[in-house]
This record gives C-alpha cells, structure tokens and sequence, in this order.
C-alpha cells in the first residue's frame, strides 16, 4: 500500500539536495543517493536471545561530475540540519579540489532527463517488544537458531538533471536453522512485508517434519548422476551465479560470462526455462545509481531463448547497446523463474528414486564459459526410493553446468513460487530477493 504522507527524513533529504543545487556551478553536475533504515536485529541460538537491539543508520552518497570527471563522497545523515548540511558542503568542496587530478572517464554518465517517482510500502511487522516471544514459542522444544531483521528501508535519488525519486518499505526477514542432537540441520526462511503467523506455524511444521527423517543412519553415496529434485532454496543459489558472471552485458562482450554461448545462439536452454526482471512486486526500488527505471517486466530469457542482458548506461555507451535500467553490476534484483507443470504433491513421486535437495553451499564457477557450477550440498538433503524418503544423504559435491540442467536435463519445474529473501546486512540490510519454483532434473553430475 502506497502511502501519500512524507516523512521526515524524505523532507530532509529533500532540503539538502535543493541546498547543493542552489551551491551548484553551471558546467558541474551531480547525483545525490541515500539509504537509510531502523532494523530490529534479534540473534537465536539454541532457542534463547542471544543478542537483539535496533540499528538506525543512514548515509548519503554525493557523486559530483565536471569535464567527463567524477569522484563521489559517502558521508552519514543524521536528521540534524546543521551537521548533514555541514557534512554535504564539506563534501562538495572537496571533490571540487579533487575532480581536476582525476582521470578522464570516456564513459561518464551524465543526469539527463527530468522524471519524478515515489513509492511507499507499509506492512504489518512484529511489534518490536513482541518479536522475541513471537519466534520462540513456536519452537521451545527445539535447537533453533536464527537472525530476525525487520524495519524500514528508505532510499532516495536525486540529481541535477532534475530526476527525483523516493522508495521506501517495511519488510522483515527471518533467517533460521533447526539442529538434530547429531548436529544435522534443517534450514528455512520466513520473510514479507506482513507477519503471517499461521504461515509462520506452517514452516517450523515442515521444518519438524524433515528433523524427524534426519534422525535415520545417513546413506553414503558414490559419485555419479543422480535423478534430483531440487528445493526452491536450492534454485535460488544457482540463480545467483547470473549475477556474478552471467546475464550481464559487459561480461557477455568481455568473453566473460557463463552465458556466452546462449548470447550467440551457440547453444539454447530448455524451452521450459524462463527468466525475467518482476518489478511489480515492488520488493525492490526499479531506480539505478544514475536514477535510470528498469521497466516493470523485463523479458530477459524466454522459452530457453536469451531475450535481454542487463545493460546498465556505462555499458550501452561502450558496446553501443541500449540501457535497460540494469544497476552497476548489471546483477539481478527482482528475478523470477517461470513456473512449470510440478504439483507439490507429485514431487516425491515424480523423482521415484534419486535425491531431493533442500539446500546448497559453496557455489563457484568451475568453468565459466561452459557454464559448469561447482557446489556442495546442505541440509536435508535425502535419498529418495520409490517415491519415498528413506534416508539423509552425508553431504555430496557436484559439478554439472547450467546447459544441462536448465537445458537437456530439466524435466520441470514446481507450479507453485516460493520467495527466497535476500538476507544480506553487510553495510546495510538488504532488500528483494528470488521467486523461485523448485525443480526436477535428471543426471546431475555428483562428483564426489
């Protein structure tokens, strides 16, 4: 739900990006960034407290362009006029002393345009003093250990070309793992921009269920190519690895990217893989650090067909390419698989014998241009027999790339998404995250 009130901080923002530009020469231009949030962070272990508190933090990044120049400053926002202020100019004088000892950027871009957009969310968290109680009755039998981080996130652009825009939301993540008196685990995420307790019941219900089939002996697998199924958990890390060296534009013309080959038709994926950019869930602000709009949907691999890249300005300017809102890093924010014909009921008999695949760990690429992932895998992860678990699995490494199994080998996927939060708090916490089915493949290459 978007709300119509402006906050203080939005205010604040505001007066001080109209304060530098009135500062403002004629042949300067400059972009003006800000991310700032108030997070509960509460910290389990073996289903207790171990640490909780709030974090309010916020910084404006001030990037300051001249003669094909640029150099940027981070400095924190408080709330106090005098001191932000104090902090913006100081900050504007010193990359004026610094712009002329720069480089030449060939590829600076430049604000241009004029556009406007706001976009706030509320939603329905946790009251802070109930966040703790709320968790852990739920499991106070359990070895359960966690991290809850729930509050707004606001981050703002605007820039001298005239470009401003507003984003802001509430949104909680739980991130969590139920351990066996053996040490195994059973991992889960809980997260939205509404609490919804009995789909919060619901999961540690599934999560108890698993700890009871972790309880048998373990099966010692040997290497080879197994049927799996793969948990939604589970797709989403290998959906990861497009943003490190994949769907980007600029690794695609450097000979860097996994996707390569697709790019040149060389190869094709499975017409049941579908890829896009989902704005629409409005999980993620659709703005870049140059105040650029992603469209709503965008179409990035159709039917096993790659439709789009991610190109952000740098890189249309380089390669000659048009922009289509892609960040820096031309990474995914807001990815969706397309869903397949999987009924959740039919997964277990539809694998009949092989492994199902909760989770993974340690993704690399082994041979980017191939495409081929390498990996390990991770909680509750069992060995399938006739459309029935019969055992955990000891933890297997594999090797197998992504032409195979969202080529060849992709028999379907599930018709239901799950979302898969990002769950990151480095800097600052994070936003967004994947939709993501779960899905079926034959022959992955376990390696040992």
């Amino acid at each position: 739900m978007k709300k119509k009130d402006i906050s203080a901080l939005e205010v604040s923002f505001n007066q001080l990006f109209e304060s530098l530009l009135d500062k403002k020469k004629p042949e300067e231009e400059f972009t003006f960034k800000l991310n700032r949030e108030r997070s509960q962070f509460t910290r389990f272990n073996r289903g207790k407290v171990r640490q909780t508190g709030i974090v309010a933090d916020g910084w404006i990044e001030l990037t300051l362009m001249e003669n094909q120049r640029s150099s940027y400053r981070v400095f924190p926002v408080s709330g106090n006029w005098e001191f932000d202020w104090q902090q913006a100019y100081n900050s504007l004088q010193e990359l004026r002393a610094e712009l002329p000892l720069l480089p030449v950027d060939t590829y600076l871009v430049l604000p241009s345009g004029d556009d406007d957009n706001r976009e706030v969310y509320s939603g329905n968290l946790l009251a802070e003093e109930e966040v703790a109680k709320t968790i852990l009755e739920a499991v106070a039998e359990l070895d359960f250990t966690g991290f809850y981080a729930g509050g707004v996130i606001s981050q703002g652009y605007a820039d001298s070309g005239g470009k401003k825009y507003w984003f802001s939301t509430d949104t909680f993540t739980l991130d969590y793992s139920i351990f066996t008196d053996s040490g195994q685990a059973v991992k889960g995420f809980f997260a939205g921009n509404n609490w919804n307790h009995q789909t919060y019941i619901d999961k540690i219900y599934q999560a108890k269920q698993q700890l009871k089939l972790l309880s048998r002996p373990a099966k010692e697998l040997p290497r080879g190519h197994y049927k799996t199924y793969f948990a939604p958990a589970a797709v989403a890390e290998f959906l990861t690895m497009l943003s490190w060296g994949g769907i980007s534009e600029a690794d695609i013309q450097q000979g860097n990217s996994a996707l390569a080959k697709l790019a040149s038709r060389e190869k094709m994926l499975s017409p049941k893989f579908s890829l896009r950019e989902n704005f629409k869930t409005g999980l993620v602000p659709r703005f870049n650090e140059w105040g650029e709009i992603a469209p709503l949907d965008l179409k990035l691999i159709e039917k096993g067909v790659l439709l789009n890249s991610l190109v952000n300005s740098r890189s249309a300017k380089e390669y000659d390419k048009s922009p289509n809102g892609a960040n820096s890093s031309e990474s995914l924010r807001s990815p969706q698989i397309g869903l397949g014909n999987l009924a959740s009921e039919n997964i277990l008999s539809s694998l009949d014998t092989g492994l199902y695949v909760s989770n993974l760990h340690y993704l690399n690429w082994s041979d980017r241009p191939a495409g081929r992932i390498t990996g390990m895998t991770r909680y509750a992860c069992f060995w399938v027999v006739n459309g029935e678990i019969v055992a955990p699995i000891e933890d297997l490494r594999f090797d197998d790339t992504l032409y195979s199994f969202w080529g060849d080998n992709l028999i379907d996927f599930t018709d239901k998404h799950e979302f898969i939060p990002e769950v990151g708090t480095y800097e600052n916490r994070q936003l967004g995250g994947s939709m993501v089915p779960g899905m079926l493949v034959e022959d992955f290459t376990y390696t040992l």
